[in-house]
């Protein structure tokens, strides 16, 4: 099998499950060295109480022919991130190729169809402490492994790919601001080599969103009952294979500051989802008339 990324070295931070876990896998794929982390441990759960586990995510990567290393990290804690990448520095010689912001944990901060004055200010705050304030600590301890040797990879995974609001404000604040981190920091580390840009996926078929409608990966259609709009959904490995294909790309960097696609990097790529589909939600949104987020 080829593996483009054989050498290379990423951590993608919030790899327990959804987005993550696949990019790190896909990651491994290629034959990378993946430092996954996240908070969720066996033996101790993060607050959301998955079962899901880092560990578990490292071993996937191992398997798929990487090499899987998981590094339990709060991201809201500073000395832990710099703890994270001062074992990176010192167990790489230096070398970081790709880091994935992925970091959320705001499943259960969202009020839907709540006006953000009629919301806990304090589940508002803590999604952004938790879904930006990570983020920018994150880069912060991970550029300058990159910035040292002129090359490197940041990557913002976010929901949506524009500025439009997204239904609950907070959210909204929670999932732009990634875009912008991206934009803004092409701008400060392109001159130093290295390139930043974001991605989103879909309507993501992940865990979480296949427990909420009570469906396995083996019969997801059936929740299209409950919601429509799900037909149309793409597993996390579609976003993933799209990180894989970006970090394998020698001219990616004149894709910085941009906030792609996982379906149209699947175009452009020639990629498809594990099931062999191409699901696209561009196109099924236009043939809708649905607003693009």
């Amino acid at each position: 099998m080829e593996q483009p990324l054989k050498g290379k070295v990423a951590v993608v931070a919030g790899a327990t499950r959804g987005a993550g876990r696949a990019i790190a896998i896909e990651l491994g794929a290629a034959g990378a060295t993946v430092y996954c982390t996240g908070r969720s441990v066996r033996g101790s759960a993060s607050d959301l109480n998955r079962s899901e586990t880092i560990e578990e995510t490292a071993e996937l990567v191992t398997s798929r022919g990487g090499t899987g290393i998981a590094v339990r990290t709060d991201h809201t804690l500073e000395t832990e991130v710099e703890a994270l990448f001062e074992r990176v520095n010192q167990e790489q010689e230096g070398r970081l190729d790709v880091l994935v912001n992925d970091i959320w944990g705001g499943e259960h901060l969202t009020h839907w169809d709540t006006p953000f004055w009629e919301q806990p200010l304090q589940d508002g705050l803590l999604m952004q402490e938790r879904a930006v304030h990570t983020h920018l600590i994150t880069s912060y301890y991970a550029a300058p492994l990159m910035i040292r040797r002129r090359e490197g990879l940041l990557i913002e995974i976010t929901d949506g790919s524009t500025y439009n609001y997204r239904g609950n404000l907070y959210y909204s604040l929670a999932k732009i601001s990634p875009i912008h981190l991206a934009k803004a920091m092409a701008e400060e580390l392109g001159p130093h080599g290295v390139t930043a840009l974001a991605v989103t996926p879909g309507f993501l078929r992940s865990e979480q969103m296949l427990d909420h409608f009570g469906v396995t990966e083996n019969n997801w259609q059936e929740a299209a009952k409950q919601e429509p709009h799900f037909i149309a959904s793409e597993t996390p490995f579609l976003v993933g294979r799209a990180v894989a294909a970006l970090a394998a790309d020698p001219l990616v960097r004149e894709k910085a500051g941009r906030a792609l696609t996982s379906w149209d990097l699947s175009d452009e790529y020639g990629f498809t989802d594990v099931d062999g589909q191409r699901p696209h939600w561009g196109n099924y949104a236009k043939r809708l008339g649905l607003p693009l987020n």
